[in-house]
């Protein structure tokens, strides 16, 4: 498949309830994790309070959108149980939502019940790192609900899919995958959809590094797309470093992300990534 250097006109807004997100600019997605185990908290508290002094200074510092997560999807995480997921993350969405209702707030589950609970306490968008194959019931309920939806590409599960990722060509396979999963989506009734490669999610580094060079080419779909770069091991193996010293190599390739199109940048390090943008605004 051949993939033509271009960035084509996009979707320049998100609609949820009755609200309208702008995105003809890049925008940045801060990462709430209400989870003990993730692969990089940079010290963040899980509590309610604790969350909800990070959604403070994400949104201080520039975050348009704030994505809440209760169930670690890092290489080798086992899947939890829908309940538990819940307790984590559907009293912080309450919280966030009561104290700054303007936010726009986005849950990162992989669980229909989980989506349809979250945007009864105030969610806006479900980003779903299954893109629908771990709940059948997903596709569905986002329909229902009336809310963008991020699908993203994995190989295999968090469990298994760092097991020897292969593939014939990388670019075109997720490429193929998440328009598949973009027909499926309107065929379900879901109108706004954001596309994310799923960077780390069942690639080797070479992998990565080839859906980076040819995020442009997602564009084709006539969809928003995500790049999800932050601290991750493409960026800490080239560079011989761990999670919380990959914060420069982050920043470097979030420039690289945008210069290919990228509309949401998903970052744990919001300051950072909005002085990207920023930079990236005066080209």
């Amino acid at each position: 498949m051949n993939f033509k250097n271009t960035l084509l006109p996009i979707q320049s807004t998100l609609q949820s309830k009755g609200r309208l997100l702008d995105i003809s600019q890049p925008v940045v997605m801060g990462i709430l994790n209400a989870t003990p185990d993730s692969f990089f908290n940079k010290g963040q508290d899980s509590d309610e309070a604790g969350l909800l002094r990070n959604a403070e200074k994400m949104l201080n510092e520039g975050a348009a959108i704030l994505d809440v997560g209760g169930a670690s999807t890092k290489s080798g995480a086992v899947l939890i149980e829908t309940d538990e997921e819940m307790q984590r993350v559907i009293p912080i969405i309450a919280a966030i939502h009561k104290r700054f209702p303007q936010a726009w707030l986005s849950v990162d589950t992989y669980n229909a019940a989980t989506a349809k609970e979250a945007v009864a306490a105030g969610a806006d968008i479900i980003n779903d790192v299954s893109s629908g194959r771990f709940d059948k019931n997903m596709m569905q309920t986002v329909a229902e609900l009336a809310v963008p939806y991020i699908a993203m590409h994995m190989q295999g599960t968090p469990e298994t899919m760092q097991q020897n990722p292969r593939y014939e060509d990388a670019v075109t396979e997720v490429f193929d995958y998440l328009r598949q999963v973009t027909d499926q989506c309107l065929e379900a009734g879901i109108k706004d959809i954001i596309v994310d490669p799923g960077f780390g999610f069942g690639k080797t580094v070479e992998h990565n590094f080839q859906l980076l060079n040819a995020l442009n080419s997602f564009r084709m779909m006539g969809k928003p797309v995500l790049a999800g770069l932050s601290r991750k091991s493409m960026i800490c193996k080239p560079l011989k470093v761990n999670p919380e010293h990959a914060l420069n190599g982050t920043t470097a390739l979030n420039m690289v992300a945008l210069q290919q199109g990228a509309s949401i940048l998903r970052v744990h390090d919001v300051k950072e990534a909005a002085e990207v943008v920023k930079l990236f605004q005066q080209f």
